[in-house]
């Protein structure tokens, strides 16, 4: 990459309509900009057909050329009804995680994190319970005991707002935090919140889902990465894997094999937002591989 240049992504999401590769082209040819990897998807020129568009650029814009670039991507916007974002590559995110008293998932996060698998790094530790404050000690991140009772919980969310922001994290995740978040916290960070479930959702809504598995006999269980809205366990999906089992698996053997699901799809869902594959339409998701 010649000196001074550096990497951005455009992530764009509007109506279908001829013309639109063209003109986002057309700017960056303009930028001088060297486009490095390009995706897009089209649900077709119908009535309600939407078009996604992903791509990576290598671009030397100097001190103002961002501004110049989005004024220009703006100007396209306005008439397409365009969603678009433009963002540094080289800029990690900062992840803010709460937990509860299972650290499996919390494990795999600064795992990825530390070893840079996963392009971000845990600012915050966050819990209704201080059970994992020695795992945060161990890696020298800071960690917030805020206990949850009908009493307390819009205090406890109010300060757990106040901690994400202190340490400028974009990004919140739920790693088998045990509580639901209220409207007016899930509303502050739209699209923003990541949770993992630990059902192949919709199936099993709610709490204990290994036992509504167990109960129901189930020959699969699985576990679901989304996004947290308003309503529970039912936000846009972003990853989903499962495990098959029979008869022989007890209640303790579902929770020690879906552990494994878990783990690894909540990273996988958390490593594509931070790099900016994932574009929310409506209640479902469009995710770009790699």
């Amino acid at each position: 990459m010649p000196q001074n240049t550096d990497r951005y992504r455009l992530l764009i999401a509007c109506s279908d309509r001829p013309g639109i590769i063209a003109a986002v082209s057309d700017i960056l040819g303009r930028e001088g900009a060297n486009i490095t990897a390009f995706d897009q998807y089209s649900e077709g020129l119908s009535e309600d057909g939407m078009f996604f568009m992903r791509a990576e650029f290598d671009a030397a814009l100097g001190a103002t050329g961002p501004e110049r670039l989005s004024s220009q991507i703006q100007n396209i916007a306005e008439p397409y009804d365009m969603q678009w974002k433009l963002a540094l590559a080289r800029r990690p995110q900062r992840l803010c995680v709460f937990v509860s008293r299972e650290d499996h998932c919390l494990n795999e996060l600064l795992w990825q994190t530390q070893r840079g698998d996963i392009a971000a790094s845990v600012a915050l530790i966050i819990s209704n319970h201080s059970d994992l404050k020695a795992l945060a000690d161990r890696f020298d991140i800071p960690f917030y005991h805020f206990p949850v009772t009908a009493q307390t919980k819009a205090d406890s969310e109010a300060r757990a707002i106040r901690a994400i922001r202190e340490h400028d994290a974009q990004t919140i995740v739920l790693a088998r935090y045990m509580q639901v978040l209220s409207e007016h916290f899930v509303s502050t960070f739209p699209e923003r919140i990541i949770n993992i479930h630990h059902s192949f959702l919709p199936a099993f809504v709610g709490p204990k889902p290994y036992h509504q598995a167990y109960a129901r006999g189930v020959k699969l269980i699985g576990a679901t990465a989304h996004y947290v809205t308003a309503d529970l366990d039912a936000g846009p999906i972003i990853e989903q894997d499962v495990h098959r089992v029979d008869h022989r698996h007890q209640l303790d053997d579902l929770k020690r094999l879906g552990r494994q699901v878990e783990r690894m799809v909540l990273a996988r869902a958390v490593d594509w937002h931070v790099s900016d594959r994932v574009l929310v339409s409506g209640n479902r998701t469009v995710v770009f591989p790699f």
